[in-house]
């Protein structure tokens, strides 16, 4: 990950050796750390469900379509990629406490670096700098004792020279990780300054509290305890001229509260006046007789409640509309009075009926898993009746429920005994528990909420450890399958178009194969053991080889003892079978005797009529090269290694030119990405790309519990693409792109009927 925050661009990381962090950091550091980070987490998923709302506000103040498109825009890339930048933020948190331990070697002077990249600083990045220096500045202003005792305490236990400007914890640092972890949205300077802002004020407000419990962790842990801190004030609101009375610890908090809850307010306000304004002409008309009196939204609540404990188990010919229209006939026959719903209600029945009708129809969730969260439409409903920032708060418990469930549910894929599955079942029950115990208290949603965050974490905990297992070993297999192209092509380079005795043949290809690969793997190809092993079975090759000059008898006597040397030490190395090295050696020395003969001179022989000596030696001859000749074989195929099971697929021939749509939708999978394979007319498979293998070109995907379903390359992938047989599924929130399509629609229709 690049740590070369572009505010603050001081030096250049030094290479160094990957190092475990936990093992060089002393015990009473990784606790500070650990607990930071956990704060630091949850303040961050506090900012990114707030981020929705402020967002959405400053959206419906634009001022022209563009500026507003481009708002809602940003919403939407927040949303997809917010996950990223947590996981980029704490990562750089957890690496920079890792480095606190490590020596820097020449590390270049701060103020060339800064002079330097000052120069170049544009108007966005200008304003974004001035941006956070206001944002350190307002920390260091109230918590500069707290964090100077926590950089001295740390300073006692590490070795580099920490100051708080470099201090991990301190803002400056802080700020530059959520910066560096942000490079990934491509949003207006004008959104990047919210962002901002919003960090200020869901992390960094906190930091003094955090500073506190991290020097009191040290003073536990006996770190220089004679430095004492003054205690962290609470934040009060300003009261400038206000009377005394005004200034009470919370009245700011109750403020904001309430102005924000009048966002929220205003917010539904605008889709209940663009539902106003599309009623009677892109939506029908309210059929209202002119008796009628508007039932109470107390009254609906009871009505809800009464459908919701008949609610059926299949929601697919369920309307609820129809249904509340039955009921409602049914009290004015027996009050004698004509009973409907109010505007407002109605308006809400309306947008959770739009919000559902997107959910049941989308692509991303399980068939099997839409029938039950179909069946939470009327708790949803009562929810928004009862609290009506229901729309506009990404942080509302009933919200995060449903974008919790659909996120955990990706990687389900359809089985015949779902109800074993304990996905299915923890859903199941957070479904039967809203429609048998949800009432009128909204706090049962937060409730549910912890318990299933609770489950899919630990679910998402071991899908972890077992992808990075899945990882691992997809890496090490890439690595020896590296290794055993590089042995085959040293075979066929001296084997391939010769004819040798069959022995030797057999030994290079099923064992000394078997010594090149592990030296390969070991020591690589350009290592010395590498080029020694060639040169064995160089050595072997041309020992077996028939030669005519006589130089080479002297050079045979003097290269066979260190040949067979090399060869006993190299398949006792790969632990080759002794019997099958006994017989070979057996074998081999039969060959060199031979060898050495051919160089022998012939001794005089009786000479018989010469008619019959011809024919008598002819024959002779014969006998003795039946007798000792081995059996040769020629090599005319290539040598192909196989690990065991293992079996070669040849890459598809298929003709794509570099930019076919097919291969750049292959190069846009990112690691993470979920997809939906169509097996056939009947199965799909949901998978996530868990890796890419540089050196094979391997794309592997696992199952949502981290196990190797699927392997491709690139080009199979883009088969797979070209045919349609592969569906990226688009991991946003559910809800907030349910939301966004609702009110796009709208907003289609509003412009459709001028």
């Amino acid at each position: 990950m690049r740590t070369d925050a572009k505010v603050v661009h001081l030096k250049a990381a030094p290479e160094q050796k990957p190092t475990s962090p936990a093992g060089r950091l002393p015990v009473a550091l990784i606790s500070v750390r650990d607990k930071a980070a956990q704060q630091l987490r949850l303040a961050l998923q506090t900012l990114f469900d707030n981020a929705d709302d402020s967002l959405f506000e400053i959206a419906d103040r634009a001022t022209s379509n563009a500026e507003q498109n481009a708002f809602f825009e940003a919403m939407r890339e927040l949303r997809m990629k917010r996950r990223s930048i947590e996981r980029g933020f704490l990562q750089q948190i957890f690496e920079s406490f890792s480095r606190l331990n490590q020596y820097e070697i020449g590390k270049p002077a701060e103020s060339e670096a800064s002079f330097e990249s000052l120069a170049l600083v544009q108007n966005d990045e200008l304003e974004e700098s001035v941006a956070v220096d206001t944002m350190v500045t307002k920390v260091m202003n109230r918590a500069t004792q707290p964090l100077s005792h926590l950089t001295t305490r740390m300073n006692a236990l590490v070795s580099r020279k920490l100051e708080d400007k470099s201090n991990p914890l301190g803002p400056q640092q802080l700020c530059e990780f959520f910066i560096e972890a942000c490079r990934c949205l491509s949003v207006d300077i004008k959104v990047k300054l919210i962002i901002l802002k919003l960090f200020e004020r869901y992390v960094l407000t906190d930091l003094d509290q955090l500073y506190a419990e991290s020097n009191q962790t040290l003073v536990v842990a006996g770190v220089l305890p004679e430095l004492q801190s003054t205690p962290p004030r609470r934040p009060q609101a300003r009261t400038g001229h206000a009377p005394a009375g005004n200034s009470a610890p919370g009245t700011h908090a109750a403020d904001s509260a309430r102005q924000a809850d009048e966002g929220y307010q205003e917010a539904f306000s605008t889709l209940h006046a663009l539902l106003s304004e599309l009623r009677g002409s892109a939506l029908p008309a309210r059929n209202v007789p002119s008796d009628a009196i508007p039932i109470s939204s107390n009254d609906l609540m009871r009505l809800l409640s009464h459908m919701q404990t008949r609610a059926p188990q299949q929601i697919d010919d369920f309307d609820l509309q129809a249904q509340l229209e039955q009921l409602l006939h049914r009290v004015s026959a027996k009050s004698g009075k004509s009973r409907v719903v109010g505007e407002v209600d109605e308006d809400v029945i309306n947008l959770v009926s739009m919000l559902f009708e997107f959910i049941l129809d989308d692509r991303t969730l399980p068939d099997s898993l839409k029938a039950l969260i179909g069946r939470l439409q009327i708790p949803v409903l009562k929810v928004a009746v009862l609290d009506k920032t229901f729309f506009s708060r990404g942080s509302h418990p009933a919200r995060r429920l449903l974008n919790e469930i659909a996120s955990a549910s990706m990687g389900w894929g359809d089985q015949d005994e779902a109800q074993r599955d304990s996905l299915y079942q923890k859903i199941e029950q957070v479904v039967s528990r809203l429609l048998n115990d949800f009432v009128d208290d909204p706090a049962i949603f937060s409730e549910l909420l912890a318990d299933f965050l609770a489950f899919t974490g630990d679910e998402r905990r071991r899908s972890e450890l077992l992808e990075q297992r899945t990882r691992d070993a997809e890496e090490g297999r890439a690595k020896a399958e590296m290794a055993r192209q590089e042995v085959e092509h040293a075979l066929n380079e001296r084997l391939l178009g010769k004819t040798l005795p069959e022995v030797v043949v057999r030994l290079l290809q099923e064992a000394w194969s078997k010594v090149l690969l592990l030296t390969c793997l070991k020591y690589g190809t350009q290592s010395e053991q590498w080029q020694a092993a060639l040169a064995t079975m160089d050595d072997l090759i041309w020992s077996v080889t028939p030669h005519d000059d006589p130089s080479s008898r002297a050079r045979l006597l003097d290269v066979v003892p260190s040949l067979l040397k090399n060869l006993r030490e190299g398949l006792v190395s790969a632990a080759f079978d002794p019997f099958s090295t006994s017989d070979f050696f057996t074998q081999l020395e039969a060959l060199h005797v031979q060898t050495l003969q051919q160089f022998a001179p012939k001794p005089a022989e009786a000479l018989s009529p010469k008619e019959d000596s011809t024919s008598t030696g002819e024959q002779q001859i014969e006998q003795v090269e039946d007798a000792s000749t081995p059996a040769m074989v020629e090599v005319v195929e290539e040598i192909v290694l196989l690990a065991p099971g293992e079996s070669r697929e040849e890459e598809p021939e298929v003709d794509l030119e570099a930019n076919d749509d097919a291969l750049t939708a292959v190069d846009n999978l990112r690691v993470g990405s979920w997809v939906e394979f169509q097996e056939d007319e009947e199965h799909k498979l949901r998978c996530k790309l868990a890796a890419i293998i540089k050196p094979t070109g391997k794309y592997i995907f696992v199952n949502r519990t981290g196990m190797k379903v699927l392997e491709k390359t690139r080009m199979g992938l883009a088969i797979e693409f070209r045919r349609g047989a592969i569906r990226l599924l688009n991991d946003a929130l559910l809800f907030d792109r349910a939301l966004e399509s609702v009110i796009g629609n709208l907003r289609s229709l509003k412009n459709n009927s001028r």
